[in-house]
């Protein structure tokens, strides 16, 4: 029996690897499409899909080992995987101190949110089988939505230097001031996940709704229960850039109220105002 059981699981990595091999050709003929239009994404694209492949695999083998660990075990693994969000997201705001901290807690605050409230709830088990995967597609949408709530904030501030700097200039509190600029990051790093939630069922069906039903799932509870991942991937995803523009906003300002954050190459605010003024 155990014999039975390594020939299949052998045969199975062939097949998987058969198959990997055959979505890289597709993607590097892709590649090779894209730098005949002088669009030239080979070494990020080989990089990309050699760590995607391994990282995939090594999962898959911790999986196979911690399948029935306990309820501690699946935390550290999302913890684990928050952390590497965090590193993740933190390179839109590069050259910005803290942006990893900052990033870590946007996605704790928004994941873990969402994780806590389906255990609390049982729309989540336990179970480290399922625990995993659906948290590791809670965290990695809310660390999409905290990369482009802080870049597209800080694009904003950038761009509106002017009207702000007036605005503090006419007595405004700074936060008053990007109220605007944040009101519009957030809703950008939303829109995917409203567009998602408007596509469900019609454009796409997911992953968990596939996999429920393959496994004897009734399609309409399977079909109800995917509603539930995205609905929460969207409360995930507005916990998360709410929190990253907020702690973002009290970065761009000096302890003098002046604004710290600016295009490259322009003049910023002398040594007497380096510190970081909290905004309500």
């Amino acid at each position: 029996m155990l014999a039975e059981l390594e020939s299949s699981i052998g045969s199975d990595v062939l097949m998987g690897l058969a198959q990997a091999a055959g979505a890289i050709a597709l993607c590097a003929a892709v590649v090779a499409l894209c730098r005949w239009h002088a669009v030239r994404v080979e070494r990020e694209a080989a990089v990309s899909m050699a760590r995607g492949l391994v990282q995939m695999v090594l999962v898959g083998m911790v999986l196979a080992v911690l399948l029935h660990s306990s309820l501690l075990i699946g935390t550290l693994i999302l913890l684990m995987m928050t952390v590497a969000a965090a590193f993740t997201a933190a390179r839109r705001l590069q050259q910005m101190e803290g942006a990893r901290l900052l990033c870590f807690w946007a996605i704790a605050a928004g994941a873990g949110t969402v994780i806590a409230a389906m255990l609390a709830t049982r729309s989540l088990r336990a179970d480290i089988a399922i625990l995993v995967p659906v948290g590791s597609m809670i965290i990695a949408n809310a660390m999409n939505a905290c990369a482009q709530a802080a870049e597209r904030f800080r694009a904003e501030i950038v761009a509106h230097v002017g009207q702000i700097e007036a605005g503090l200039t006419l007595g405004a509190e700074p936060a008053v001031t990007v109220a605007p600029y944040l009101q519009s990051a957030v809703y950008a790093s939303l829109l995917p996940r409203l567009d998602m939630l408007k596509s469900l069922g019609l454009v796409w069906i997911p992953g968990v709704m596939a996999g429920m039903m393959v496994s004897g799932a009734s399609p309409v509870y399977a079909a109800i229960y995917q509603f539930v991942v995205v609905a929460m991937i969207l409360a995930a995803s507005g916990i998360t850039g709410l929190v990253a523009t907020v702690l973002l906003r009290s970065r761009v300002f000096t302890s003098a109220a002046q604004l710290a954050l600016r295009p490259a190459g322009a003049s910023t605010p002398g040594p007497a105002a380096t510190q970081a003024h909290p905004v309500s």
